[in-house]
């Protein structure tokens, strides 16, 4: 439609309102020499219009304001055809996602730029692999995931916790909801026993004694296929993390103690984060250590609260049913039982379909149904007056 207008215009355009006639003629110049039509500029065009007290004949205004209008409308045709630079960015900035702001090639608006790459990487075919689906990292959590649970010993420290400390003891559903916080969190936060920092680190340190006391020495036991799932992802130079709210010195044993230390790269305990699940800080914080961006990071956990700051985190999520049942984790992007049922090529895909990455940004419109235009039928009654 533009290209219609464009070239109608390019006729009418053209049109000249006033024509200089033959110097030959000087009774037309005496006739003609008082309606001359002065010329101005208008939107960047030499516009002729007549001075008021000229003789103007209604036609040649008419003549005029087609002109004009045309000629405007044509203006602005153009420039909506050939936007500028300035225009570029603001339909960017419209959009929701970036383009290329330094002008070299402005019209690229889709695909958006994908975020694993990095124009850094000299190398295309290092590059090439980066944005690929095999570029991913790997978080594991440790009690659930890679060892077993011993959740009925946490209940039972705080509880002890409680007695000493002259408190009441926490009901059932509040020690459900701190599993898998930082201690310090959940005193301060849940169980209101205290806000001071000090006496935060008092009553966490003394949580963790009164757990180890009742622990006896006992060794952490690997699930089954933890093992086997991990030295696939080595042998594939995947990148291994493992993040826990317990303090370091007892997560360090329980690595030690299960022989799993030489598989991760990195190690993100209670000290290295302010706040614990389901805050998203302690994973961000472990790939931002492996060097990954989050949407290349899976995350492996046994609980709701690791789901919902994995999803926070715009992480995938594999969720391991090891003390819920499976169908209260329905919100993970994975749901298993144990690890050696997952391959690299599953996680490859988890990390390659509907990535955040490559989705647009638009919000999805809700399609309103409409209303039947048909007129009601009509429906024969018996009149008993007829």
């Amino acid at each position: 439609m533009v290209d219609t207008i464009g070239a109608g215009t390019s006729l009418v355009g053209h049109h000249l309102l006033y024509q200089r006639p033959s110097c030959k003629d000087d009774n037309f110049k005496r006739r003609t020499g008082s309606c001359r039509l002065l010329v101005t500029e208008f939107m960047g065009q030499r516009l002729p219009i007549c001075p008021s007290t000229s003789a103007v004949t209604p036609r040649q205004r008419y003549n005029g304001l087609v002109d004009s209008t045309v000629k405007s409308l044509a203006m602005e045709l153009t420039k909506e055809k050939n936007p500028s630079k300035e225009d570029w960015r603001r339909i960017a900035r419209g959009l929701g996602y970036t383009s290329d702001t330094a002008g070299v090639s402005p019209g690229r608006l889709w695909p958006p730029a994908n975020k694993a790459d990095d124009p850094m990487i000299h190398n295309p075919l290092l590059r090439q692999e980066r944005m690929g689906c095999g570029w991913f990292a790997v978080i594991f959590e440790m009690e659930g995931v890679i060892v077993e649970d011993d959740s009925e010993l946490q209940r039972q420290a705080w509880l002890v916790l409680s007695r000493e400390e002259g408190r009441s003891p926490p009901l059932a559903f509040v020690l459900k909801r701190i599993e898998g916080m930082k201690n310090e969190q959940a005193i301060s936060e849940v169980l209101c026993w205290s806000r001071d920092p000090t006496e935060l680190r008092r009553l966490a340190s003394r949580k963790e004694e009164i757990y180890r006391s009742l622990k006896n020495g006992g060794y952490h036991q690997l699930r089954s296929g933890s093992q086997e799932l991990m030295t696939t992802l080595a042998n594939h130079k995947i990148p291994l993390a493992v993040a826990s709210t317990r303090p370091r010195k007892v997560l360090q044993e329980a690595v030690e103690g299960a022989g799993v230390q030489s598989f991760f790269d990195v190690m993100v305990a209670a000290e290295d984060v302010f706040r614990g699940k389901p805050d998203p800080e302690m994973f961000l914080y472990a790939a931002q250590l492996l060097d990954f961006i989050p949407q290349r990071c899976i995350v492996f956990g046994n609980s709701n609260s690791t789901v919902e700051a994995a999803h926070d985190a715009r992480m995938k999520c594999v969720a391991v049913a090891s003390k819920h049942p499976v169908y209260e984790l329905r919100a993970a992007d994975l749901v298993v039982r144990q690890l050696d049922e997952l391959s690299v090529v599953d996680l490859k895909n988890l990390a390659d379909i509907d990535s955040p990455e490559f989705e647009s940004g638009e919000a999805e419109v809700a399609m309103e149904e409409e209303d039947d235009p048909s007129p009601p039928s009509t429906v024969g009654v018996d009149d008993p007056f007829w």
